[in-house]
């Protein structure tokens, strides 16, 4: 099978694992916490609105609401998961995820919290790493933990697929 797919099924695979266990994280803070995660239709509203030229926003709360705008961000959440797990094997190629180890999951998903930090908050009008929110240290804080258990995802569906793996 050509090389490409493999990274590709690797991915969407090991991609979709992580965002799912990152997740599951968000409930469990909900749930025995209470604290609220990011609402992905926020996500959804900043997309839809490239079509109208618009990439940032003084408060993406206060936006106008987009037809789709849940499933356009719950969609570019699973998409963003599988693209940082392509990221991880064409650093660490095919043969990491045969065999897969926890340091590269935890440092690339510690690395994505650039994403938010330095192009999602500022475009939502939260400011460069959530500087304009209530408590950007707490925002700060959560992010790097959401990203973390991304991380810890990565290794997690990594070594599920070694197992199930029929390449």
């Amino acid at each position: 099978m050509n090389m490409i797919i493999h990274y590709i099924i690797y991915s969407i695979f090991i991609g979709v694992g992580a965002t799912i266990v990152m997740d599951l994280f968000t409930v469990f803070l909900k749930k025995v916490f209470n604290i609220q995660s990011l609402d992905f239709a926020i996500v959804g509203r900043w997309i839809g609105n490239f079509k109208n030229g618009k990439f940032a926003h003084n408060n993406i709360l206060q936006a106008k609401k987009i037809n789709g705008e849940k499933v356009i961000g719950w969609t570019a959440h699973y998409f963003i998961g599988i693209s940082f797990a392509f990221l991880l094997l064409l650093i660490c190629g095919l043969d990491w995820a045969r065999n897969p180890t926890f340091l590269p999951c935890i440092l690339i998903g510690l690395a994505t919290t650039a994403a938010p930090w330095f192009m999602m908050q500022p475009a939502f009008g939260f400011g460069i790493a959530a500087s304009k929110t209530p408590n950007p240290t707490v925002s700060r804080l959560l992010s790097l933990q959401a990203h973390a258990v991304y991380g810890i995802g990565l290794y997690l569906a990594a070594l599920l697929f070694k197992t199930v793996n029929l390449y």
